[in-house]
Formats: structure tokens, sequence, C-alpha cells
């Protein structure tokens, strides 16, 4: 019982702080950094509220991941073991690529 307490307060803790993220950076009026330690220029965006937007959007969805792990735990603690596994590796994938697309596609040319 114990375990599956820290299990659901670090998974949805987890969940909330990505969701949190995610709306931080669509209520910013400056661009939404990704890489610990650097910022994007306004001069660098095209359209920065929709830059915003979309990374907002990613970081939501990767949110997703923990929370479903979490709730999953309630049928299978190795179907949640798995979703958490992914969440880390192949997430952590999405979340880089994504980025990079929403960069290039609003970044001055």
């Amino acid at each position: 019982m114990a375990g599956a307490i820290v299990w659901y307060i670090t998974l949805f803790g987890c969940a909330i702080l990505f969701y949190a993220i995610g709306i931080y950076a669509q209520k910013r009026e400056k661009p939404m950094h990704f890489w610990s330690g650097t910022e994007v220029d306004e001069k660098e965006i095209t359209d920065v509220k929709r830059y915003n937007k979309e990374n907002g959007v990613m970081w939501k969805r990767y949110a997703l991941w923990y929370a479903a792990a979490g709730l999953a735990e309630i049928w299978s603690m190795a179907a949640a073991l798995t979703l958490l596994v992914l969440a880390c590796t192949l997430g952590i994938v999405f979340l880089v690529s994504t980025y990079n697309k929403i960069y290039r596609k609003y970044s001055v040319k």
C-alpha cells in the first residue's frame, strides 16, 4: 500500500509538473525556451504566440505519459512500469524531436 502511494505521488507529481510547464509556456509573452540555460530571442521566432501554444501542447502531451502510467498501476504494475520506461526514453525523444520541429516551423528563415 505504501509503495502504491509513493508511486501515485511521484507519477502524478511529474504529470502535474509537466502539465504546468505546458500552461506556463502557453501564457508566456516571450518565446518559451526548451534547453536548460538557453534563451530564445523574440527576433528568432516569426509568431511567438503560436510558437508558445505548440510548445505548451507538447509539454501537456508529455504529461499524459506519466498520468497514464499512474492510472495503469490500478490494473497492472507491469503495464505501469512499461509506460514509465517509455515516458523516460521514447518520451524524451518525442520532446526533443517535437521541439525541433516547432522551432524550425517558427524560426526566422
